[in-house]
């Protein structure tokens, strides 16, 4: 499975749509303004919350927080000692991980499990400016969490970069 996401994905009270690869909207991204730290809900088409989505206060490295129906679903930080400046690690509540790299500010990356592709972030194949895509490879993923992922490691990605030029 194929969904179309814009670029400018977490901006303060923006709302917006992906979409699936024959341009049906399938979730609603709520950007939450006027928050103290980044929050953003993904919601299915019926307005339900799948994923909750916000910074984690107080951390001594940026991480963002997944949570679905009010309960940890996962954590998500740069990995730590890495020879990749783009690696990020997923921690699920349940204690498996996740593995992210490649090139995210670029939009070219891989979300893989135990070495198994799970997901595929690329740019490359969409002619729609400003979109990227998530490319669900295995049926038995989840696509929310796949694409909560993608968002929340470009952000960090971002953040991490800003902080940078100061």
């Amino acid at each position: 499975m194929r969904f179309l996401v814009r670029d400018r994905l977490l901006g303060f009270g923006e709302d917006y749509w992906i979409e699936d690869e024959h341009g049906d909207k399938v979730f609603l991204v709520d950007g939450k303004a006027m928050r103290l730290r980044d929050t953003f809900e993904l919601k299915d088409r019926q307005g339900r919350v799948l994923v909750d989505i916000h910074q984690k206060m107080f951390a001594l490295r940026d991480a963002m927080v997944l949570e679905r129906a009010g309960e940890p679903l996962a954590t998500i930080r740069r990995k730590r000692l890495s020879l990749l400046r783009n690696h990020y690690r997923v921690h699920l509540a349940d204690g498996t991980e996740l593995d992210v790299s490649g090139r995210i500010l670029d939009r070219e990356f891989a979300v893989e499990y135990d070495g198994e592709l799970l997901a595929v972030v690329s740019r490359r194949w969409l002619h729609v400016r400003e979109t990227y895509g998530v490319d669900v490879v295995r049926d038995d993923a989840d696509p929310a969490l796949l694409i909560a992922v993608a968002v929340c490691v470009i952000h960090l990605a971002g953040k991490e970069r800003e902080g940078e030029g100061d």
